[in-house]
């Protein structure tokens, strides 16, 4: 495990293409360094380049599309980068070898390790309100649906809940009636959003839906919440994962 302090980065540049003992090399590299106890380590592919030989390799290049630039990154501690050095310019056949000195400021930590992350909604009961927005499911908003848009608005902003309507038969401000049918084609039927919040959360979050809703309708209406309570996962470590880092 890494500490705070000086360490070494190492970048190793591959063609795709390349195997040893008839493996692709960047997997026998990564092998060998979650073997050998390294921190972490990230595959990145480049989309064009060239190496050497001063061939250009891009993706649209079918012909030679697996021969693609390839970067393997990891961070550890100059005795241990010494320790594997050797064994990692086998590897390596043709390919570079690049390390830097840096500094670890605040070193990973395994997943299974952190605490879990309580929500903030763990528990509600009283007065709130209830906030429902009316749209046409053809609506979009910067190339998405726009009830999507909403409901990753919401979650991003930390509204406790929203549900999605589909309606099966209505009409709006443009007196167009609106029925399920399997003849109707899709995206086309009316949509309802219902959210439950305190008063202060949604009433914060209402400029969003203003500017994000060219055309619709908006309510709002008074509720007594009986119970609303979320109780945290106990085995956060299986529903976390950890993220690749170099």
């Amino acid at each position: 495990m890494l500490n705070p302090g000086k360490a070494v980065k190492v970048t190793i540049y591959l063609s795709e293409g390349a195997t040893h003992h008839g493996v692709p090399v960047y997997t026998s590299i990564l092998d060998f360094l979650f073997y050998r106890g390294v921190a972490g380590a990230t595959v990145t592919k480049g989309v064009a380049g060239f190496g050497a030989d001063h061939h250009m390799h891009a993706a649209h290049l079918l012909e030679v599309s697996d021969r693609l630039p390839l970067k393997i990154e990891f961070i550890e501690t100059r005795e241990k980068v010494d320790a594997l050095l050797g064994k990692l310019e086998e590897l390596a056949g043709t390919g570079l070898i690049e390390m830097q000195e840096t500094i670890v400021v605040k070193p990973a930590q395994a997943t299974r390790s952190a605490a879990p992350v309580q929500p903030e909604h763990l528990k509600i009961e009283g007065k709130a309100q209830m906030m429902r927005i009316y749209l046409s499911e053809e609506d979009r908003w910067q190339d998405k649906p726009l009830y999507k848009a909403l409901v990753e608005a919401m979650r991003a902003n930390d509204i406790a809940g929203v549900t999605v309507y589909r309606g099966i038969l209505g009409y709006g401000a443009h007196r167009r009636m609106h029925k399920e049918s399997p003849l109707l084609a899709a995206h086309h039927g009316s949509v309802m959003l219902s959210a439950i919040d305190t008063v202060e959360k949604l009433h914060a979050f209402l400029p969003l839906v203003e500017r994000m809703l060219p055309e619709g309708l908006v309510v709002f209406s008074d509720v007594d919440i009986i119970k609303y309570a979320y109780q945290a996962p106990s085995n956060t470590r299986e529903q976390q994962s950890e993220a690749p880092r170099p």
